[in-house]
């Protein structure tokens, strides 16, 4: 088992809670990720995932306990370290770009700042990882939703992001981009923070150095390895050290 000082912590939830109205979404919620770590949020429906992933990106604020990201709390706090692939991204049909002018919006730290070769080399390195390099100039419009959500993969990775956040990265891939998705993440391991958010119990594969099962807004850790993936779901039941917060 690898052993981490407090010192490498990217994620920290300490005892949080949210409420909306009288339902409660996390109840005195702790965790940790660790640098490194490949770490998967899995629950049903309606557990607290959404919850926990917005308090994580700053989009709400924990209304007892604290977040902290990268060492910082606020309302965003250490975002600009985390690259985020959402399970949808809008877009408007009819407006004209290139799946490489997506991915470059990576890249765009400030609309005065002028494109560089290194945030070219950057995108291209981007489009190579998920596999869609032959594809940069084809329109986005034209590309199956797989391949959409490969290219929102691609626009997290061209900001080289020290976290990764994925909410529901397998939802409608077709078993191409899936197979695909799995390669990529199976490069990064390692190497980037890597926070999947998933009701996929399938997900849970040899990636995952840990799960985090959330229910009812409690949240369970497990050390993965020789753990029967069928058998998770008895995580919720056992009293389990380390990051358990029952």
């Amino acid at each position: 088992m690898i052993r981490h000082s407090t010192k490498d912590i990217v994620l920290r939830f300490d005892n949080v809670s949210f409420s909306y109205g009288e339902t409660k979404a996390l109840d005195a919620a702790s965790f940790h990720v660790h640098q490194g770590e490949f770490i998967a949020l899995v629950g049903a429906n309606g557990a607290g995932k959404t919850t926990a992933l917005k308090l994580t990106l700053g989009l709400e604020r924990p209304q007892s306990g604290s977040v902290f990201l990268f060492g910082e709390t606020g309302n965003t706090p250490g975002i600009d370290k985390a690259g985020y692939v959402p399970q949808q991204a809008a877009y408007d049909k009819a407006f004209p770009v290139s799946v490489e002018g997506v991915v470059r919006m990576g890249r765009l730290r400030s609309l005065s700042r002028k494109f560089t070769d290194e945030d070219r080399a950057a995108v291209a390195e981007a489009l190579e990882q998920v596999g869609l390099h032959h594809l940069a100039k084809r329109p986005y419009n034209a590309l199956s939703g797989g391949e959409r959500r490969r290219v929102s993969l691609a626009r997290a990775l061209a900001s080289k992001p020290p976290l990764l956040i994925l909410d529901e990265p397998t939802a409608n891939m077709d078993a191409e981009s899936e197979a695909r998705l799995f390669h990529t993440l199976g490069d990064l391991k390692g190497i980037s923070t890597i926070l999947i958010v998933t009701h996929d119990r399938d997900f849970v594969s040899a990636l995952v150095d840990r799960a985090l099962c959330i229910e009812k807004g409690k949240i369970v850790q497990h050390e993965l390895g020789a753990v029967d993936q069928k058998n998770l779901h008895v995580l919720h039941e056992e009293s389990v050290p380390g990051d358990a917060c029952l």
